[in-house]
């Protein structure tokens, strides 16, 4: 498992068009270090696979290819919020985009904005949707995107509670929504 990390460091650092140099100057660690982990003549160490990880913005999983347990369940753990709101985080990827699974009860319409893109699908009950001037109601299979930098809330449209799919991401990682094609 060990050997392939090295090869797997260099890829990643080519693939982002970044040069020892770069790396070194995001991560702290020396030129000479961070080269010696990708030609496999140094061991990788938990102190020097972290930076590299954060600054990757990959999961330490996916820097190590940790083998299969034989268990293909994921195991999720939900964050529990105030009011009967539920968060799943279904991604742990940070600094690029983020797919939760929420369950959102009633909740105070307060519009907010911030950088970013949202993509929003309805599993179970209905969305309320509030994008600028424009307010939308959203039922199961329905879907929506849109840019947060436009002022926004969404949540139940009516007492119930509403099941959803959630996306965040940084301006420039946004999903294109298309309608399926008929032939």
């Amino acid at each position: 498992m060990l050997d392939g990390i090295g090869p797997r460091l260099r890829l990643l650092r080519r693939e982002r068009g970044l040069t020892l140099e770069d790396l070194a100057a995001a991560t702290g660690i020396s030129v000479s270090t961070l080269s010696r982990l990708e030609s496999g003549k140094r061991r990788p160490t938990l102190d020097l696979l972290l930076p590299l990880s954060q600054a990757h913005r990959v999961a330490l999983d996916q820097l190590v290819a940790a083998p299969a347990t034989g268990d293909p369940r994921v195991h999720l753990t939900p964050l529990h919020r105030e009011r009967g709101n539920v968060l799943v985080p279904l991604t742990r990827y940070p600094g690029r985009v983020q797919v939760f699974k929420q369950i959102l009860g009633p909740r105070e319409r307060k519009l907010v904005t911030h950088t970013g893109w949202e993509w929003l699908y309805v599993l179970a009950g209905e969305l309320r949707l509030i994008v600028g001037e424009n307010e939308l109601l959203l039922r199961p299979g329905e879907a929506s995107e849109f840019d947060t930098a436009e002022p926004h809330w969404f949540g139940p449209a009516h007492t119930d509670a509403v099941e959803i799919l959630h996306m965040y991401g940084p301006h420039g990682d946004q999903t294109v929504l298309r309608p399926p094609t008929t032939e």
